[in-house]
Parts: structure tokens; sequence; C-alpha cells
């Protein structure tokens, strides 16, 4: 009976800690999802880009329903070994051992996103800077989405100010005016022109977005390999307390 209560005290704290885990996914997903200015949805506009690249403005999705399994696994941990349910035991086990094997995966393309780097760049800059030439000043939504990029990322086109010659925002404004985003606020005089544009030398969006990544993608493995530290031990505590159950039968 002790041995029975322990390991329901330890069922219900591996599966708490999957349960908050599961809600802070989920409000990563949602927030990724309302945050309108994200670089991603420059991505949902281009029409030529990468396959596998392109699944990238899905990843609120991914985000959220990751964060939902993890909510209801978390509380069928939990009830399993409260009502004492092989069922629901054994239930619990084969989902969180699926979503250990996805987050396990998605760890390891974390630790090895710097050396895809070069390749994704490589892969999206003549498409992307063919679509700044094409829209950036005639289309309203493509503008806009770009804008607003440029504002939450302090970063100029792709690569850097000279993605907007040629573009209808460049033409209508007698060829030498870039976006004010374009231009160190502090420094700049006037319009941000080709001179102010040079000397300001914003970064491009890209290597913002992948800098965040990068910055970012060690911390993100880390709490995911965290995340399956806690599952490892639910579902060995699951099948200690389900063979236990079976035993009592």
């Amino acid at each position: 009976m002790c041995c029975s209560g322990f390991l329901k005290i330890m069922m219900f704290v591996f599966n708490g800690g999957i349960f908050l885990a599961g809600a802070v996914i989920l409000g990563v997903g949602v927030w990724v999802k309302v945050d309108s200015g994200s670089l991603l949805g420059i991505l949902d506009t281009l029409e030529d880009a990468p396959s596998g690249l392109s699944q990238l403005v899905n990843v609120s999705y991914l985000l959220m329903a990751v964060g939902a399994v993890l909510l209801v696994i978390g509380f069928l941990g939990c009830c399993g070994a409260v009502r004492e349910s092989r069922c629901m035991l054994l239930t619990f086990f084969s989902i969180v051992l699926i979503i250990f094997l996805i987050e396990v995966a998605g760890a390891v393309v974390l630790l090895v996103f710097q050396g895809l780097a070069d390749q994704l760049f490589q892969s999206l800059e003549k498409e992307v800077k063919t679509s700044i030439g094409k829209e950036y000043g005639r289309s309203d939504s493509f503008t806009s989405l770009w804008n607003a990029t440029m504002e939450e990322f302090k970063c100029c086109g792709f690569k850097n100010y000279t993605d907007f010659d040629g573009s209808p925002f460049y033409n209508d404004h007698g060829r030498d005016v870039y976006p004010h985003t374009c231009c160190n606020t502090t420094i700049t005089v006037g319009a941000c022109n080709t001179n102010e544009a040079s000397r300001s030398m914003i970064d491009g969006c890209f290597d913002k977005l992948l800098q965040l990544i990068e910055d970012n993608a060690l911390i993100i493995a880390i709490v995911v390999l965290a995340i399956a530290a806690f599952e490892i031990a639910a579902m060995v505590v699951s099948m200690v307390l389900y063979k236990q159950i079976g035993n009592k039968a």
C-alpha cells in the first residue's frame, strides 16, 4: 500500500510537470498564431519557397497541437493513477512514448539548425528578393506585412536596403527613397535615401531571424529534453503501477 501511494504521488508530480509544459507550449502556439508581424508570415507569400521550409508557417498549429496533447496526457496519467485503470495507464504510456520520440527528433533538428542556415539562406534569397521587387509598394497586404516585420525585428529587407531597388515603392518615390526602417533615425536627416541607408547599414530581416533562432535553439532544446525526462519518468512509473494493479487483480 505504501509503495502504491508513493507511485501515485510520483505520477501526480510527473504529470503535473507535463500538464504545465503543455499549457506553456499551447500558449506559445497561440501567441505565434496571432502575431501578425511575424517574419513567418512572409514565407506564406512565397510561391516557390522550398517545400520543407514553407511548412514553418504551420509552426503555430504544431505547437498548439503538441500543447493540447500534453494537457490531455497529463490529465490522463493522473486520472489513471487515481482510478487505478490499467487501460488508461496503458493509453497514457503509448501516447507519451509517441510524443517523446517526436520531441527528441525536434530537439535534434534545433541543435543542428546552425548547419542548415546557409542552405536556407541560399534557397530563399532569390525568391524573397524577387517578391520584394514585384510587390513591395504595389500590394497593400504584402507591403504591410513587410513593414510590420521590419518594425518588429528592427531590420531592413531580406539582406539589406538594396533589396528594394527597382520595387514599385522605390520607383514611386523618385528612385532614391527606402522604407524608414532602413535608416538609423538617430543619424538620418530627412528622407531615408541611398546615402542615409548605406551609412546606417541596418541588418537584413533574415539575418535577424537566424540570429533569434540560433540564440534560443539551445535553450529550446534543453527545455524539450527536460520535458522528455519528465515523460520518461512518468512512463516508467505508469508501467510499474500498471503491473502492480495487474498483480492485485
